[in-house]
């Protein structure tokens, strides 16, 4: 499984986030003693920004980019690495002590930053990076 690596966005499969994109903050391809399989700490969208055009104000433009993420731990077989991968910097914030039941809101709140941030500052130019987190950003649709 060399093709999940930290930066990745990947596709959830299965759960309560399937068909959500994520991001994979920290890979374990051979498992650890509490998990057995191998397994990815993702940080991904469960709500993604809505369409904003011009004409808006900057009130509604600020209501219309919120976003709620999700931080979990995921199995390799229940996730889809797709092609793009993204510079979004979140190992200073998500780790394994993270994402338990004390520090979970926190964390989510500090990714939640993160994401918005990087969402209001895209650059128009499409480069490589760019088009990873453009992808990252938009629903997916089927």
């Amino acid at each position: 499984m060399g093709i999940i690596k930290n930066g990745k966005v990947v596709i959830v499969l299965a759960g309560r986030f399937a068909g959500r994109k994520a991001i994979v903050v920290k890979a374990s391809e051979e498992g650890n003693d509490s998990k057995k399989f191998g397994h990815a700490l993702v940080a991904g969208i469960d709500r993604y920004p809505r369409k904003v055009v011009r004409a808006m104000g900057k009130a509604k433009v600020e209501k219309r980019t919120k976003i709620k993420p999700f931080v979990k731990v995921i199995n390799f077989n229940h996730m889809m690495p797709t092609r793009y991968s993204c510079d979004i910097e979140l190992k200073k914030v998500v780790d394994e002590t993270s994402i338990d039941e004390a520090n979970i809101c926190a964390t989510r709140k500090s990714v939640k930053k993160i994401f918005e941030e990087k969402y209001r500052n895209q650059s128009a130019k499409q480069d490589r990076k760019s088009a990873g987190a453009s992808y990252f950003f938009t629903k997916l649709r089927f």
